[in-house]
């Protein structure tokens, strides 16, 4: 049986997936047990998982090269992911 805080990432792990086609991405739940979130850009292909994490100032979303977004503000934390998601990799 899953845990209390496991059933509330799940929640805003999908809250988050529902708005991301309003930005342009697409999500896919992942992890069962451990729920992450695979986000990608149909346009870049480029593509990041994201994890969340309760900290003391609440739910906050984590993805690769450092990004990060808070569950209270989904449309901002899907500009963020579009905007990392958009920029082409360094190098």
């Amino acid at each position: 049986m899953s845990s209390t805080y496991t059933g509330e990432r799940r929640t805003h792990l999908r809250a988050l997936a529902e708005i991301l086609p309003e930005h342009g991405l697409v999500g896919r739940m992942m992890g069962g047990d451990d729920p992450m979130l695979r986000v990608w850009h149909p346009g870049t292909g480029r593509q990041t998982i994201i994890f969340a994490t309760l900290t003391p100032g609440g739910w906050v979303f984590l993805w690769s090269s450092g990004g990060q977004g808070r569950a209270d503000d989904l449309d901002r934390t899907a500009r963020a992911l579009r905007h990392t998601l958009d920029t082409p990799p360094p190098g």
